[in-house]
């Protein structure tokens, strides 16, 4: 069984409690991340990050940047894990099926990868995040408040893998 994590960036892999994360230095990938997605990755989990950029829409980071931001971000992983993929949405104000809560980017990472959405995960750490998985159809884990439709409910990535690694 392929075992999958959809994963949002900021606040769940990375800090952007002082700043947005709008150029390659600006990612700051949390150290009990690391050790989470370690855990999962060593545990088979295929890992794919969903993350919501409506700064490009607004202007305020470019493609370009992004695809910085993302090469920097597989790279402070190098040894740690190995991202399968990363879809982001550039809207903010544009209506798009992209944008989370809705489930567009989880189904197009499931379509293009034939993944089993039933027996995946959405992590995140804000309720627009469960909202998509719980869309999608996946299992959902959030990280801070509670969310009472979350599945699992942590203070932290490490805490939700640990809970996650537990329940399999």
């Amino acid at each position: 069984m392929q075992k999958v994590l959809f994963l949002d960036r900021d606040g769940v892999i990375n800090d952007n409690s002082r700043k947005h994360v709008n150029k390659p230095e600006d990612l700051i990938v949390y150290e009990n991340a690391k050790e989470a997605l370690k855990k999962a990755y060593d545990a088979g989990y295929s890992i794919f990050v969903v993350t919501n950029q409506g700064g490009i829409e607004l202007g305020h980071v470019s493609h370009e940047d992004m695809k910085k931001i993302h090469e920097k971000m597989i790279k402070d992983l190098e040894g740690i894990c190995k991202i399968k993929d990363i879809e982001y949405c550039p809207y903010f104000k544009t209506k798009s099926n992209l944008r989370k809560p809705n489930p567009g980017m989880i189904l197009k990472l499931a379509e293009k990868y034939n993944i089993n959405l039933r027996e995946s995960w959405m992590i995140g750490d804000m309720d627009t995040d469960i909202e998509a998985g719980l869309k999608a159809g996946c299992k959902t884990g959030k990280i801070g408040k509670k969310n009472k439709y979350a599945y699992v409910n942590g203070k932290d990535l490490l805490e939700v893998i640990n809970t996650i690694l537990k329940k399999e």
